[in-house]
Formats: structure tokens, sequence, C-alpha cells
């Protein structure tokens, strides 16, 4: 009997492409990347099946696994939020619980005018970038050149002298 692959699958409040290999489709994941995806994957032992054609308990396991990889064994450096300054754990964020926390993270350092908050603050480089010729944002700073006018025409658009008498 053959399983007949579902074309979306829902995990971790994403919707992920069921003709895919699970691990390059859970790399659609915010917060997956591809370290994390393939020591899930072998892992978990689903390592060449594609997502569509999981199980729905392969499913659960997954997406435990997404949610909480320390669960697995994998080692703490493959979390994205180690010491988390207010609890101290160690734990990793995925989808919109990741965005909210940088969104947080970032407003926590402009209340406190830390260096980097002030330049979020300022939609500028945060990371020590060079800004001359990078991050410009609006009108073009430059020279502009000035096309010179035809002899004609300059010849032409002077005024008339009125004769004296």
């Amino acid at each position: 009997m053959t399983v007949k692959a579902q074309q979306i699958i829902r995990i971790a409040e994403t919707n992920l492409d069921g003709n895919r290999p699970v691990r390059s489709a859970i790399r659609k994941v915010p917060g997956i990347g591809f370290m994390l995806s393939n020591a899930i994957t072998k892992t978990l032992m689903m390592d060449g099946k594609k997502l569509g054609e999981l199980s729905e308990a392969d499913q659960k396991r997954l997406e435990e696994a997404l949610l909480h990889p320390d669960k697995l064994g994998l080692p703490a450096w493959m979390c994205n939020r180690r010491k988390d300054p207010e609890t101290g754990q160690t734990v990793h964020l995925v989808a919109s619980k990741l965005q909210f926390t940088q969104k947080m993270d970032i407003n926590l350092m402009k209340k406190m005018k830390t260096y980097k908050g002030i330049r979020h603050a300022a939609g500028q480089p945060v990371r020590g970038q060079r800004t001359r010729s990078s991050f410009r944002k609006g009108a073009i700073v430059g020279v502009k050149r000035v096309k010179p006018e035809p002899a004609k025409a300059a010849a032409s658009s002077k005024p008339a002298t009125k004769a004296k008498k």
C-alpha cells in the first residue's frame, strides 16, 4: 500500500511543501538553519524521506524536535538563544516567537539607549559596517553633471537691446 503525499503541511506555524525532502523543507521554518535541519533529520532517521510521505505521528515527532531540539540530545550551541538574559536558560525559538523576541530585544536596546539601540533607531548599520557608499536611503547623493546648451540656443536666447536715441 502506498501512502499519498500531502502537498502542503503545516509545522511550527509555517506552511511547508510536502514534495520536498524533509531536510530542505524544514529549513523554511524561521529559526531552523542548515546544521540544525541536518542534525534533526539524522537523529529522527528521516533522512531521504519526503515531508508529505510522513505519517501523522512522524510529523508530530518532527514538530516537537523543531520546537525543543535540546530534548533530542543535540549540543547547546545549535540553539539560537543561549543564556537568555531574562531566564538564563538555553532555548531554541522558531517562527513567531523568534520574531517577537528579536523585536523585543531591539526595543530594549533602544530604551536603554545602547550604541546598538541608537543605531537601530536611526536606521543605520549596527555592526560597524562602512556607511560612505552603502546603506543609503532616499535621494542619490553625488555630483550632478550640467549639460552644456547648444551655441545657437544660447545666441538666440539673449534679450534684444533697445536702440538709444
